[in-house]
């Protein structure tokens, strides 16, 4: 039970996968968490559509709120970028959100190109370019289904939505707006210019707020009557605006926030928005305290659970210890391959594309579930180092050390490969980063801290990181030509 000294933030980290009620308690230079209810998050089929199961998660953070036994400071939600909800003129959803992985964005970024080109989008937005952004999300809606987007009346992204649920006002927190390719990356607004020339309503989206605001106070109906009222703060409500936001990473610091998707970037004063960035395909992601995260996406751990899907429907149940632990005495290198290969997004059968993949760069495919596995974690860790080196070249900074945090850096084998890769020193954890950070921002909304500094050290000595060292850096410098080589093979 939480002491009477201590103050007590709920942290609600909604991933792809699963979703987790965080307990956060401060007490004097220390926080100490603990998970209070962790439950499953999987996409629904409708009609023949990707979709989310929003009201079975809301249920959920309602569970999580009805068995709150102390008072609370504050409470907030974050969840991955890019999807939304629609709400109609009274306040109710029109559909069930949009899975990012759907297939409806299929082409639809050319088509936005033929009104506003990529170089103009980019100098606008910062962000990079994946069909999963919402701008192409909301295009699509507006060329396949016109009458559901005209019954819209305000559009939130999902955590904006739990939180509207909570306190019944609509607003978009900027981290997680800043995902959408819709967001003035000089302005930190929506660009209702670009809205209007790609043929998007520009009143739609809800208002935004910076991380630390308060949306307002828990409603009754919500929780327990012992936490009615409890402020609502939107944290850095994009997971990995939350995570960055549990540590340093800036000053010859990278971080790699690493799970479902990898992201691989800096903490920088403003955004980049030069011909290279562009060119280079990088994200100017909304940070906290007016900070942005130069980043890329990567396509992460999401392979390796995929596999384990494929084998497991095989009748061969396998769990990711014991194939990392298989994984790390098999030969090296012998199958590599592109993460951010399009086939990988969403294929029907990961091993198959895998396969693929090796077949047409003259790769033997791999022999079994352990080569699989090392196959996806050498080549995630080379994707690793050349992404550094371009983030080294936008920034004219030396990188000199790896922050490996989220769910995995648990991946002891996967943070050793990364170290040897890149040649840089790995400092792995937290693992709970995401929700620390969510719990950090609300520290400093409710005047707990002076400091964004002063909560990352709080949290850096109340949870140690584990360091991973270079080694056999010639051996990945060879590899790392063959894996360019592969990547020039595939799309040329």
């Amino acid at each position: 039970m939480p002491s009477a000294a201590s103050r007590n933030y709920l942290a609600f980290d909604i991933g792809a996968e699963s979703g987790r009620a965080v307990l956060s308690r401060v007490s004097g230079e220390t926080i100490a968490i603990e998970e209070v209810h962790r439950f499953p998050n999987q996409p629904l089929q409708e009609s023949g559509s990707l979709r989310w199961d929003v009201r079975r998660l809301w249920n959920e953070i309602r569970k999580a709120l009805s068995k709150a036994d102390c008072e609370l400071q504050g409470i907030g939600v974050d969840t991955w970028g890019v999807d939304y909800a629609l709400l109609d003129e009274a306040g109710e959803l029109v559909e069930n959100p949009y899975h990012y992985r759907d297939s409806r964005t299929k082409g639809i970024p050319e088509e936005v190109f033929e009104k506003v080109s990529k170089r103009e989008i980019y100098s606008i937005t910062g962000i990079q370019f994946m069909p999963i952004n919402t701008l192409y999300q909301l295009f699509a809606e507006k060329k396949q289904t016109p009458e559901v987007l005209s019954r819209a009346k305000r559009m939130v992204m999902m955590p904006d939505l739990f939180h509207y649920w909570m306190t019944g006002n609509a607003v978009c927190e900027f981290t997680n707006a800043s995902t959408t390719q819709m967001v003035n990356a000089s302005t930190r607004t929506w660009d209702s210019e670009l809205l209007e020339r790609v043929g998007l309503p520009s009143s739609l989206p809800a208002p935004i707020v910076e991380p630390g605001s308060v949306v307002g106070k828990l409603l009754p109906e919500v929780g327990a009557a012992n936490i009615t009222g409890t402020p609502v703060i939107a944290p850095a409500t994009h997971d990995t605006g939350s995570a960055v936001a549990a540590i340093a990473a800036r000053e010859g610091t990278a971080f790699i926030s690493s799970g479902t998707w990898s992201l691989v970037g800096m903490e920088v004063d403003a955004p980049v928005l030069s011909p290279d960035a562009l060119q280079m395909n990088f994200s100017n992601e909304g940070g906290v305290n007016g900070t942005t995260r130069l980043l890329k996406n990567v396509m992460g751990l999401w392979m390796l659970r995929c596999c384990r899907e494929c084998w497991s429907q095989s009748g061969n149940g396998f769990d990711y210890e014991q194939l990392v632990r298989s994984a790390s005495s098999e030969p090296a290198f012998a199958h590599l391959v592109d993460p951010d290969d399009e086939s990988f997004l969403a294929p029907e059968n990961m091993c198959a594309a895998i396969d693929e993949f090796c077949r047409r760069t003259h790769q033997p495919k791999p022999a079994n579930p352990a080569r699989y596995t090392r196959s996806i974690l050498e080549s995630l860790a080379l994707k690793y180092r050349s992404v550094l080196e371009e983030l080294e070249l936008l920034t004219g900074q030396r990188i000199e050390q790896i922050r490996i945090i989220g769910g995995g850096s648990k991946n002891r084998l996967l943070n050793q490969f990364t170290a040897d890769a890149t040649g840089r020193r790995v400092l792995a954890g937290p693992v709970e980063a995401t929700a620390l950070g969510n719990a950090a921002v609300q520290i400093l909304a409710t005047g707990r801290a002076a400091s964004l500094k002063e909560v990352r050290t709080i949290i850096e000595c109340s949870f140690p990181v584990e360091v991973f060292e270079p080694r056999d850096t010639d051996q990945w410098a060879k590899a790392a030509e063959r894996f360019q080589h592969y990547r020039e093979t595939v799309y040329a």
